[in-house]
């Protein structure tokens, strides 16, 4: 059993150092990548800060917490980023996924693999500088109240991320034609994960119904824990139990992804459109 973990741990460090390497040589878009976070703070700024003109906060959050909140959503994004959909998509109407069907290792795990090296460069070339230029210039507050529970939150917010990204590139199987579905997605899981506004300025009854789905595990669950309160459709929960619960959804949405990804496998021709 253990020999089996180390060798799927190599294979792992294999796949993470070789996508690591690949996007390393992409230098120029890294460099660019940095400028898109503070870019967004700064119409997030301008666009909140016009909207607190008239009040003094907006359902229990201030002007301060609201910009504290998009630069911390903003950092977290360059941590969990992912194109696991686009990249599977693109294996499956080519036809090139077939060569997975022939080897060992699920192509799940290849692709996660291959997340963790691409979010290294993105720790190392993207994350950090803009975390400085946050701190330095745009003096946001950006250190969690509590660092472990922070730290625990936001890697199960990438683990769920990477899973309903995944599953959504697993619709590749049904349909030839998949990139409608995927902006559409991508649109709607932003909006419900909390990152384009946090969850708690949307209605009562519409909160208590994302409460249902597993997006605001993706961002807006790991904002609050970094923030040091949640609370979402009248609930509140202590920090350890809420990021209790977003281990467990995690669990659940990988259970689900792994069946909809063998679903998908029987259905695979290996005919590329």
């Amino acid at each position: 059993m253990f020999r089996k973990i180390y060798r799927y741990f190599d294979i792992l460090k294999a796949v993470a150092s070789a996508t690591y390497k690949e996007w390393a040589a992409y230098r120029t878009h890294s460099m660019v990548s940095i400028f898109v976070g503070p870019v967004y703070f700064l119409v997030q700024f301008f666009i909140w800060k016009a909207v607190y003109a008239s009040r003094g906060s907006i359902n229990g959050f201030t002007l301060e917490q609201t910009l504290t909140y998009f630069g911390i959503s903003a950092l977290i994004e360059y941590l969990i980023m992912d194109f696991a959909d686009w990249n599977l998509q693109m294996l499956i109407h080519t036809g090139k996924f077939l060569t997975f069907m022939l080897k060992p290792m699920s192509h799940v795990y290849f692709a996660f693999s291959q997340k963790i090296g691409h979010r290294i460069l993105g720790f190392i070339f993207e994350f950090t500088p803009v975390m400085l230029i946050f701190l330095l210039v745009f003096r946001i507050t950006i250190f969690p109240v509590r660092p472990f529970w922070a730290l625990i939150s936001i890697i199960l917010g990438y683990l769920m991320r990477f899973l309903v990204d995944y599953s959504i590139g697993i619709t590749a199987f049904w349909f030839t034609k998949t990139s409608g579905i995927r902006r559409v997605f991508l649109l709607f899981r932003d909006v419900c994960s909390g990152v384009f506004f946090p969850l708690a300025f949307l209605p009562e009854l519409w909160q208590k119904a994302l409460m249902l789905l597993p997006f605001q595990f993706i961002a807006y669950v790991p904002i609050r824990v970094f923030i040091g309160s949640y609370e979402l459709g009248g609930i509140s929960c202590s920090i350890p139990q809420i990021v209790a619960i977003q281990a467990t959804a995690v669990t659940v949405m990988a259970i689900f992804t792994i069946v909809l990804y063998k679903i998908g496998v029987r259905r695979f021709t290996g005919v590329g459109t």
